[in-house]
């Protein structure tokens, strides 16, 4: 490993994310403003009219006008990214599906917030669960030196061309996108030299002749036809397929990035806390696990056997990762940061379940729903799952399997 020289500056999640994205080489960036996110694009807009970058900036009307200009900038061969929170993202909804539907390897970055009614404008993760079935490839990041990392490494996965789907990173709505730490920063020309150019893989276009695979007039292909159910199912399976050839790409360049900047979240997709030998665990996404991580040790201290499970890629769902971490835990308190509205629980609890039905050991599994709207899980409140797992791993028994905690009722 030959890890290069960085430099510490102070930033918060939004700007870390502005400053991967200028040192990345876009081409593209089109965007509407949208609390938490704003910053991220208002600070690009400085890059770009400094003249730091050479990125056409495309002010549009809407976020659906902002993804839509990416998608088209993708299709022509361009390095595209945009930027989104919330009712953002919601409205982006439909040209999420063109995107992956198109092989568009447009990266996005999402400062996670609540949808509405009621308005509010702080951090749950109920935006990008919606999108979790929408062919987007989908990491969470801990703090804002993930949140600065993980933008860079999303450039080589969506574009590689085994791959070639857009991937979206989310980082918590002000606990990371306006708070100020400590973020090392790699050189230009380390940045530049980690992405090389976009690569384009060869298709046969309508004259039987292998071109690459984006709109060019020398060597005119379609991206995005009418497709009936003649050839519509083959292609979604195409998607399926290349979100599964995934989990293997994101470790491979997460392991790469390593090697350069020295920084590893456990293999790319998921991270462990004090597993191995573990009894009782949670297991969560984003913000929350530093907090867990402090809990841990404390536990820990006094002879009690937990651990933390963070899943750093959502999608795709590291299924064969998490079922081997989890293999010596009894008890696993599941926190979702967002909420399924009359279904069994979180949308992440949905996904643990189903992995630990065909697993060879069953522990118990309890849903925690929290801090939705952006209200604190605080130190105490992670205390008490953990409390709460080792009455089950005590009783053997879960009285309540689906919980909301911190809240008044």
């Amino acid at each position: 490993m030959t890890v290069v020289e960085q430099k510490v500056l102070a930033m918060s999640g939004d700007e870390a994310v502005a400053y991967a994205v200028k040192q990345s080489d876009v081409d593209v960036v089109a965007a509407y403003p949208i609390t938490p996110q704003t910053i991220i694009v208002e600070k690009f807009s400085e890059y770009v009219h400094n003249g730091e970058v050479d990125t056409e900036f495309i002010c549009v009307e809407s976020e659906h006008s902002a993804l839509t200009a990416c998608l088209t900038a993708a299709a022509v061969g361009a390095r595209a990214f945009t930027a989104t929170a919330s009712a953002g993202l919601a409205l982006m909804h439909e040209i999420l599906y063109v995107t992956s539907g198109c092989r568009a390897p447009v990266v996005m970055a999402v400062a996670n917030r609540a949808l509405s009614a009621p308005i509010n404008i702080h951090c749950d993760h109920s935006d990008t669960m919606v999108e979790r079935d929408s062919g987007w490839i989908q990491i969470y990041a801990e703090n804002s030196q993930e949140a600065y990392d993980s933008i860079i490494q999303a450039f080589r996965i969506a574009e590689h061309p085994d791959i070639l789907l857009p991937v979206m990173v989310g980082l918590d709505g002000f606990f990371l996108s306006h708070t100020l730490e400590n973020v090392r920063i790699l050189p230009d020309e380390t940045v530049k030299g980690f992405l090389g150019n976009r690569k384009f893989p060869l298709v046969r276009n309508h004259e039987g002749k292998l071109v690459p695979f984006r709109l060019a007039p020398e060597n005119p292909i379609t991206i995005g036809p009418l497709d009936l159910y003649d050839y519509y199912f083959e292609h979604k399976r195409q998607q399926e397929e290349a979100m599964r050839r995934a989990s293997e790409i994101i470790k491979q360049v997460h392991g790469e990035y390593a090697n350069v900047g020295g920084r590893q979240y456990g293999d790319g997709l998921i991270e462990t806390y004090h597993l191995e030998d573990a009894e009782i665990a949670t297991i969560c996404l984003g913000s929350t696990a530093g907090t867990v991580k402090t809990v841990v040790d404390e536990l820990r201290s006094k002879g009690i056997k937990a651990g933390l499970l963070r899943i750093r890629t959502f999608r795709p769902l590291p299924v064969k990762e998490i079922t081997v971490a989890l293999k010596n835990v009894k008890a696993v308190g599941v926190m979702d940061r967002a909420c399924s509205f009359g279904g069994f629980g979180g949308p992440v609890f949905h996904e643990i379940r189903h992995i630990l039905y065909d697993a060879p050991v069953h522990p118990h599994v309890v849903n925690y729903i929290y801090g939705l709207g952006g209200r604190d899980m605080s130190y105490i409140l992670i205390n008490q799952i953990y409390r709460d797992l080792e009455r089950i791993l005590e009783t053997n028994r879960v009285e309540k399997k689906v919980q909301f905690i911190g809240l008044r009722e």
